[in-house]
Order: structure tokens, then sequence, then C-alpha cells
């Protein structure tokens, strides 16, 4: 089914790095998702209204507020594409951020209504009218849900998009809540237990969860994310495939929307080497980075001195001093600048944010520890902060 579909609405479904293929994507299954819930929602709320069932009226206003979000989601894939102009250069793509953000917010307020309704319902509770005609539109629900889980969740990995990959998880929770609703209605009928106005409390709990845990998975790009592990090792092991290349540092990512990511990068080259062979490479990492994934990446070249045997041993004993103070640290841009009286090391000091030390007391510490073997050496320290940690 969901391969018809994509075969039928959208021309050249295979090419999901395309951005126009990818907001394609976004819009059937914001279509899709408005015309299965509102289907839902009416059925539902018949049947809750004719039972006096608030635990199905709650599952109705839930698929309610899916469809509203299908249309939010809507609404942001289509600004999404919106091309880069002067005042946005870096394109559009936050708002499929912004379009997410909205969802929890309404899936957030709905969560609230129902859950007073339900507290409403278990002080004062009333007898649901059973009927296996709700049993059947129960069932139907749960098998729709079943299905636009598996669809939505197809499509949101096709095209890497974590607004769709939430909404398969809100139907799988839908699919729990309503199979919920339904097994409270059956356990009434033929018990003396009223679980009606419990299980509808149940169900607004699990929405205001899930809309929560909506807020923060769509905040967190927004305040600027690290980049996932996964990537950063795709992205490491790309440029040390390079011929020249020897080491990789201070690589940052820039998130402006899905697949619209800019980044830089430092790569260390031998000094020794041709400068325009060099930068030639460089060049060629740049362009494949974008032919390739679609990464706009800024390449800084770092010589370093490889056919010196004093500073090649300071570099070896460097790196190995500073990780007595933390296994997580490393240096780069090694320089040993020989003096009269003394000799100045100046290097860069690689940091997570999680360290627990200051950048002053960091330098103090990598300072004391080079002085405690080699007394004649000053430390001229760059801490720099690890923005996507390199492994």
């Amino acid at each position: 089914m969901t391969n018809l579909l994509l075969k039928t609405f959208i021309k050249d479904y295979s090419k999901t790095d395309n951005p126009k293929i990818r907001a394609a994507y976004g819009k059937l299954a914001g279509f899709v998702g408005i015309v299965c819930n509102f289907i839902l929602f009416v059925a539902k709320i018949l049947i809750g209204t004719i039972s006096g069932s608030v635990s199905i009226t709650a599952d109705a206003v839930n698929n309610l507020s899916d469809a509203s979000s299908s249309i939010v989601s809507l609404l942001g894939f289509k600004l999404a594409e919106k091309p880069a102009d002067t005042e946005h250069p870096y394109g559009h793509g936050r708002y499929e951020y912004l379009s997410a953000l909205s969802v929890a917010v309404i899936i957030i307020l709905i969560g609230f209504e129902l859950f007073k309704t339900s507290i409403g319902k278990i002080i004062n509770p009333s007898t649901v009218n059973f009927s296996w005609v709700l049993v059947i539109v129960l069932s139907l629900s749960i098998i729709i849900k079943l299905w636009m889980m598996v669809f939505n969740n197809k499509l949101g990995k096709a095209i890497k998009s974590d607004t769709l990959i939430a909404t398969a998880q809100d139907s799988r929770n839908d699919v729990i809540s309503t199979l919920a609703v339904l097994l409270a209605a059956i356990i009434s009928e033929f018990t003396s237990l009223q679980l009606d106005g419990w299980i509808g409390l149940g169900v607004a709990v699990f929405i205001l969860v899930s809309g929560f845990g909506l807020i923060k998975g769509t905040i967190d790009p927004m305040l600027g994310r690290a980049p996932d592990a996964e990537f950063v090792k795709k992205v490491h092991d790309k440029i040390m495939s390079y011929d020249g290349v020897l080491g990789v540092h201070d690589l940052i990512v820039h998130d402006y929307g899905p697949c619209r990511q800019f980044a830089s990068v430092h790569v260390e080259m031998a000094a020794e080497d041709d400068v325009l062979k060099s930068h030639d490479v460089i060049d060629n990492i740049e362009y494949d980075f974008i032919d390739d994934l679609g990464l706009n990446m800024i390449v800084h070249y770092d010589p370093i001195v490889t056919k010196n045997e004093v500073v090649s041993n300071m570099r070896y004993e460097i790196s190995q001093i500073v990780k007595t103070i933390n296994e997580s640290l490393t240096i780069h841009d090694l320089r040993v600048v020989p003096g009269v009286t003394h000799t100045n090391l100046v290097f860069d000091c690689l940091a997570n944010f999680d360290l627990g030390l200051s950048d002053y007391e960091l330098k103090c510490a990598i300072s004391d520890a080079v002085k405690s073997v080699h007394p004649e050496y000053n430390c001229v320290i760059t801490i720099d902060k690890n923005y996507a940690p390199i492994p």
C-alpha cells in the first residue's frame, strides 16, 4: 500500500536526497494523516456520544489532534521547501522544526483538557452503553493506526525526517491507547468494574507524555543539538580517506533544517608537501562533500611538521601528558618556538564541555604537568571546545 501511494503521487520517489522529493514525501504523509485521522475522529465521536464513554471520546479527540498535527506538518513541509533568499540565505528548513513544535503544543493542550474530563468521570462515574459496533469501530481504528505507524516510519526513515518518525511513534501510542479503551469497554460490559474514567485518564497522561517528548525532540535541533555520532564518524572517515590527510579536528556542524547542514573542519597535512597540491586536495574534499552528502563543508588547512624529530616526539609526548589529566583530551597545531632562556610550546587542546574544569584550570593543569617533565618549556595553550566529538 505504501509503495503504491509513493508511485502514484510522487514522481521519481526513489530520489530521496532531492529536497523537492523530500518535501513531497512530507506532504503525502500529511494528506494521508489528515484523511485517516478525520475519519477515525468522526466514527469515534459518534460511538463515544451514543455510548456515553469518556474514554472513547478522549480517543476521538486524540485522533482530531492527530489530524490537526498532520495539517501543521503539511504546512511545515510546504514552507520548508521554499528556496533560500536574501533574507534567509540558509533556506527555510527550520520551518519543519517549528511545525513539529506547534504539533507538540496542540497535543499537550488537548491532553490537559482530556485529563480534566476524565477526572470528572472518575468522581461521577456513569454506565457506558456497550455495543458490538463500538468493538468493530475501535478494532478498525487499531488496524488503521498500525498501518499508519508502518507508513510514517517507512517514509520517515527514507527521508531521515524526525517529524515523520515522531508521527509514527504517535500512531503506535494511539494503537496502545485505543486497545486500552476497547479492553475497558469489554471489561465494563461483562463485570461490575467501571474503568471508563480511569482509561480516559490513562489516555490523557499518555498524550501529555508524548507531547512533552515531542517538544524536547523539536527544540533540540533549534538549540544546536550535537550532530549524530554516526554522522560525525562518516565525515571523519571520508576526510581521512584522501591522500595526504594526517588528521581531522575542530569539526563544527550547523543545522538549518533537514538536508540543510553546513560544516567547517580543520584538516592536518604535512607542512613539507607542496602547498598547491595540498590545496587541491582540500578543494576536492569540499566539492565531494556537497556532491556526495549534500553537506556544505569549509575546510581549514593546518600544516604540521612531520620531518622534524624534535617536534614529532614532542607532539607525541604532549598528547600522552594531557591524557593523564583526562582521557578525552587531544592536542593539535603544535609548534616548538625555541628561545634563549626557554622554549615555547604553542598548541591547541580540544576539550569536552563536561570536563569539569574551566579553561584556565585546564591550562594550568597542562602547564604544570609539562613543566614537571620539562621545566625549560613554557606552554602557550588555546582551549578549543569539542562541538562534534570525532572518534
